[in-house]
């Protein structure tokens, strides 16, 4: 094995189906262990980087001899204690996993570590036992370098932000600068749109099914391996949904609909929630893809075609799971295990593709 490959080498931690192992392959990165507890993720990111290196359970239970040397280790600790939707309580088991992220940095002693989480995980206290153990404990080792990227900065089609915390013991490793901005400049390109990734997508899916298939990972059968255009599924709207969805022209939301289309929540609130039933636009980013986008009152994801004019001309839906994943970078004939319920929440959880490849493009400099 070379020495760049060795280099390379990567273990993924609360790996998810893989959005993050996603961007590092694409940046010559070769994984040997990655770690998630949800069957159905972990049944993904086998079907796309093999089974062999992929654990599926509980972080707490793999054996410190069971972990592999590394270069790199990424992973973002699950967010929902931290997440603004979440209970915000710092003694909540979900907040305490990211102590197993760092069990696995003492053990394998990677040149680098990465971990991302959501926007407001530097503003928690667990964060600031984070920056202790770097000062004078199990991390004392490593420089660290922090702060919150937007996946629309990095080539992303989204509105995204994320806490990045890189931790490097051959040297502190600034976060990469942005390549893209809303108003570009000489050295940054513009904003990528919900255009050039979904334009391409038939607007009429053909079916509000996934196909029977069935596999089998870990011993155990699962749904799947669908492949991209499999996940390119209808819903089966109500008459009123579709009627509220014909009013709402791109960028507007639950703001456009007539007192009579409005529910009783939405007629008593007059302020906030201001993404609710909205609709993407095709010249911009969309917004924060969520675990349950198949649902307009989640947020702005009814699909961006609509014309003001031409009524024949409106796609009044939803976008589909595939669609999802193209707005979360996952390439076109990326594999998908699990109900229709486990691939949204692995789409919505997963970090886009293209973030992580900016991050992984940036330390390999370093690296090699």
């Amino acid at each position: 094995m070379s020495r760049v490959s060795d280099r390379l080498s990567l273990i993924d931690l609360f790996a998810g189906c893989g959005g993050m192992t996603v961007g590092f392959t694409r940046e010559g990165f070769r994984p040997v262990m990655s770690v998630e507890w949800d069957r159905a993720a972990a049944a993904t990111y086998a079907a796309n980087f093999g089974e062999s290196h992929t654990h599926w359970g509980d972080i707490n239970l793999i054996p410190d001899g069971d972990i592999p040397d590394a270069e790199v280790i990424i992973g973002g600790p699950p967010c929902q204690g931290f997440s603004n939707l979440g209970s915000k309580d710092v003694n909540d088991p979900r907040n305490q996993l990211w102590k197993q992220y760092l069990r696995f940095v003492v053990k394998a002693r990677p040149q680098v570590f990465v971990i991302e989480n959501v926007q407001r995980f530097s503003k928690t206290s667990e964060f600031q036992l984070l920056l202790a153990e770097a000062d004078h404990g199990m991390l004392k080792d490593y420089k660290l370098s922090y702060g919150v990227l937007l996946a629309a900065d990095y080539g992303v089609a989204q509105r995204r932000p994320r806490t990045i915390v890189i931790g490097s013991r051959i040297g502190e490793i600034p976060l990469p600068e942005p390549t893209h901005a809303k108003a570009p400049t000489d050295d940054r390109r513009p904003w990528e749109t919900v255009r050039s990734r979904i334009a391409w997508v038939d607007p009429r899916p053909a079916t509000t099914e996934l196909p029977e298939s069935m596999t089998e990972y870990f011993g155990q059968r699962i749904r799947g391996e669908f492949k991209g255009t499999d996940i390119h599924f209808g819903r089966q709207p109500t008459k009123m949904s579709l009627e509220r969805y014909d009013h709402i022209p791109p960028g507007g939301g639950r703001f456009d609909l007539p007192d009579h289309l409005l529910s009783r929540c939405w007629r008593e609130k007059k302020t906030g929630t201001t993404d609710v039933m909205g609709r993407m636009r095709w010249d911009a980013p969309s917004l924060t893809i969520r675990t349950e986008f198949f649902k307009p009152e989640k947020g702005q994801y009814l699909h961006p075609q609509w014309e003001q004019d031409r009524p024949d001309r409106r796609v009044n839906r939803v976008i589909t799971h595939y669609e999802a994943s193209l707005l979360q970078d996952f390439p076109k004939d990326y594999l998908w295990c699990g109900s229709k319920t486990e691939i949204a929440k692995q789409i919505g959880n997963a970090v886009p593709s293209g973030l992580a490849a900016a991050i992984a493009g940036h330390l390999k400099g370093y690296l090699n």
